[in-house]
């Protein structure tokens, strides 16, 4: 088959073996496959998985991987011991895990689970979802970018004295504002230094969009948090709501800075995790009572939740959306995808 293969920290397209299912797994055809900023991360920084023991991410510079996570796929094949209980030709998509002998791995992210950056990949019959529209597959293989903040914002469980600040607006942001607005949380804050950035914030259902360029984001949640709804009914001391502030940056610097400059008691749910590490000052943290919850992933509930929304157009995604390359065309649009200029989704389609 003909795949974008990563080695020695570059791109390439070229041909390679296509793969073999094996005991309950699916032989998938690619047809649409978003680049994820965890794709850069992964191919950035090989050493990041070092002290992860778990096998399920495993970067090996002198082999072949075929990267790819975010995908919408047709059916063409089983494993054995399959229970084929989807039909060949049918378009699915799936939780990016594939169980192996052994274990698991994440699928584009291992040597022995290549993904949808090639013609042909496989995943795990068991929880492959059957795509039930007739979206294009541009459209549903964006369900699983939105999986991950929707998952956040669901495990959040805001009250009604709560008001949310997304830092960062790049798909998870985005898919956490979105899932918020559907849970009648606000009002809701997003916080963006790109214009366009906070645009698509607007379109995904923020109601108070911030550069952090031209004001502290602290500052204009508590001058507007102070005024809202959360407030009604609350002693006039109290003077504010709580805060719950969803991290989707992924920078160094970035999670500290929440810290120092949040309210007291404030929750941060932390979906970046800069793949070098950070500083924090947990003094400051302990001192303010902040509860600090890291990212985990989407459960399998908030997926296929997720996954529904995007497919029955309850959610619109097409504010992420941007162009759609070939496979000669990966290795420059995993550049383009490091300008946060770009739009939030470039879309492979081999």
């Amino acid at each position: 088959m003909r795949a974008a293969v990563l080695r020695g920290g570059t791109v390439q397209a070229r041909t390679v073996d296509d793969p073999v299912p094996g005991p309950g797994q699916l032989l998938v055809r690619s047809l649409a496959c978003g680049i994820c900023a965890s794709d850069l991360h992964f191919m950035d920084h090989p050493d990041a998985g070092e002290d992860d023991d778990s096998g399920m991410s495993t970067y090996d510079q002198d082999v072949d991987i075929v990267m790819g996570h975010e995908y919408c796929a047709e059916v063409i094949g089983y494993g054995p011991d399959t229970e084929r209980r989807i039909p060949l030709g049918t378009r699915v998509s799936s939780l990016p895990i594939l169980t192996v002998p052994g274990g698991r791995r994440i699928i584009g992210q291992n040597p022995d689970s290549p993904g949808g950056f090639g013609e042909y990949f496989l995943i795990t019959e068991s929880i492959a979802r059957v795509v039930a529209s007739d979206l294009p597959s541009e459209v549903v293989c964006v369900a699983d970018a939105i999986s991950v903040g929707w998952s956040a914002a669901a495990r959040a469980r805001i009250t009604t004295k709560e008001v949310p600040l997304v830092i960062g607006c790049g798909a998870i942001g985005l898919s956490a504002i979105a899932n918020l607005k559907r849970l009648g949380v606000g009002p809701i804050f997003a916080v963006d230094f790109v214009a366009s950035r906070r645009e698509t914030a607007l379109a995904m259902g923020a109601d108070v969009v911030i550069d952090p360029a031209e004001v502290s984001p602290y500052q204009a949640w508590r001058d507007i948090a102070r005024e809202s709804e959360a407030m009604k009914d609350m002693p006039a001391p109290l003077g504010l709501p709580g805060c719950v502030v969803f991290e989707c940056v992924g920078v160094p610097g970035v999670l500290d800075a929440i810290i120092k400059g949040c309210e007291r008691g404030t929750r941060i749910f932390s979906m970046g995790g800069p793949p070098e590490g950070d500083h924090l000052h947990t003094l400051t943290a302990k001192r303010k009572g902040i509860n600090i919850q890291f990212g985990g992933g989407p459960a399998m509930e908030h997926w296929d939740e997720a996954f529904d929304a995007v497919c029955s157009g309850s959610l619109d995604v097409s504010p992420m959306l941007g162009r759609t390359v070939g496979l000669d065309d990966v290795a420059a649009a995993l550049d383009s995808s490091r300008s946060a200029d770009g739009p939030v989704r470039i879309v492979v389609v081999p």
